[in-house]
């Protein structure tokens, strides 16, 4: 978008990866849903398409904001006249440094994952947002002991009843053919696979866009499909290896069987993982699915931003960090203004889009000294993905986020089929969860904006035999 706006301005992308990520198939749902793919594509492709751009692949060693610097770690330095930060995240790892622990955040990482899992009969996955949700549903042939500290999966998008809903897909062990993914992949052309430059440990590649899991082989050693025990409301304790944990003398578990109580375990495994529940697993290795933190940290040395409770720099409505033309986008910030009443940050691809397109704007407009205002897709939180095969939309406060207790529930369930539930509160709709086909979307969506009150309708909002949509078109 800057580069559009300014021609003939330079304009430096730092990246410390080879390839950059390109928002590809883009649709525009609803008013505030977006669908689109995510690609690797290499960044001369950028450079050809806008000849006023300048990819530099090196890390970021130090901002010295005063002086309007970047140093990059291949020595070099740039002056900026404005800087927009977008350095996304990195994985929250449960322990650091531990060989047996995988964090899953980028593409990198899910390759290496993918080597290890050819080779194991058992893993622990440790979460329970998007990534270890797919996951957990995507691999074949190997035992999964998935740790939870909620009640019920999928705690970041759904309720318990919508985890109710889905479990059964876990247990099916016949798998059907995903819905076709139009996504193409693309490596690092002319390199032999193992001359790829990977991440380094500690350096980070691209986030995973949606659908990352489609073409990497997700099959272990066992010839069956699904295989998974979910442990709740625990977290890891401590991480012991084959040696601790003989001297330990303590018994490990079989993986549970649903008839008979829980056996020990005669085989050893490679690493063991203690749950606050009490209870130790041996596995191949654990997958470590917690969450991310803002990378803010080659920016903060001798900076004096503003930082969130979250760790991201903090933006206002106009995307500004605290510091003289410093922006920040995506992962790395945290919206610091007062947000609309149904809108809520989330790091997620989709708001990352948002706001890099946002910022790019705002940055434009301060260029030429005009006022822009607080864009659309803040009005009202809204994302669209697809979980265990089903599609799920989750628009405003679907969890009732903030809402306190004074907010009521309203469902509607079709096993193996649909799962509807909207949030309201005096009256009017103030979030809903969609999984399945609904095709309710768009008249939610125009619910939530508007705020109508609802009242009059009660319980009839949800009847399956009264097409909602005509009312309310």
């Amino acid at each position: 978008k800057l580069a559009m706006e300014f021609p003939s301005e330079d304009i430096f992308l730092m990246t410390a990866s080879p390839v950059i990520k390109a928002v590809t198939n883009f649709r525009q749902v609803s008013k505030t849903l977006e669908e689109f793919d995510v690609e690797e594509q290499p960044s001369s492709l950028l450079e050809k398409r806008y000849p006023n751009i300048k990819v530099i692949q090196s890390g970021v060693k130090q901002l010295k904001s005063d002086e309007h610097k970047i140093f990059t770690e291949d020595g070099k330095e740039y002056m900026y006249e404005k800087l927009c930060l977008c350095a996304g995240a990195k994985p929250k790892l449960i322990f650091e440094g531990n060989p047996y622990v995988l964090g899953i955040r980028d593409t990198d990482s899910a390759q290496a994952f993918q080597k290890n899992l050819a080779q194991a009969e058992r893993i622990v996955v440790v979460g329970n947002g998007g990534i270890a949700l797919e996951l957990v549903y995507e691999i074949q042939g190997c035992e999964v002991i998935w740790a939870i500290k909620d009640k019920a999966i999928g705690n970041t998008f759904f309720d318990a009843g919508a985890a109710e809903f889905l479990i059964p897909k876990l247990a099916a062990e016949k798998r059907e053919t995903p819905i076709e993914c139009k996504r193409t992949k693309y490596t690092i052309q002319g390199i032999k696979e193992k001359e790829r430059p990977t991440a380094a440990s500690g350096k980070l590649g691209s986030a995973l866009g949606p659908d990352w899991h489609e073409g990497l082989y997700l099959k272990g050693t066992k010839q069956f499909s699904h295989k998974v025990h979910i442990e709740v409301l625990c977290e890891v304790k401590k991480i012991h290896s084959q040696q601790e944990f003989i001297q330990l003398q303590q018994t490990s578990l079989t993986f549970p069987k649903e008839e008979k109580d829980v056996e020990p375990d005669e085989v050893l495994w490679p690493v063991y993982v203690e749950l606050t529940n009490g209870k130790i697993y041996g596995c191949n290795f654990i997958v470590s699915a917690t969450g991310v933190v803002p990378n803010v940290e080659p920016f903060l040395d001798s900076n004096n931003f503003a930082v969130g409770e979250d760790g991201g720099l903090k933006v206002d409505k106009h995307m500004h960090t605290s510091l003289p033309d410093i922006y920040a986008a995506g992962d790395i910030c945290t919206a610091a203004w007062e947000p609309s009443p149904v809108w809520h940050q989330m790091r997620l691809w989709t708001q990352a889009r948002q706001m890099g397109w946002y910022a790019a704007k705002c940055m434009a407009a301060d260029a030429l000294g005009e006022s822009v205002d607080l864009d659309f897709s803040f009005e009202l939180f809204a994302h669209v993905t697809k979980f265990f095969n089903y599609k799920v939309v989750v628009l405003g406060k679907y969890n009732g986020q903030g809402l306190g207790l004074d907010h009521e529930l309203m469902l509607r369930c079709t096993k193996g089929q649909e799962y509807v539930k909207v949030v309201m509160q005096n009256g009017r709709m103030m979030g809903a969860v969609l999984i399945g086909e609904t095709d309710l979307e768009e008249t939610f969506e125009n619910l939530i904006l508007n705020q109508m009150d609802l009242s009059a309708y009660g319980e009839d909002l949800l009847n399956p035999d009264i097409d909602i949509e005509d009312y309310f078109d």
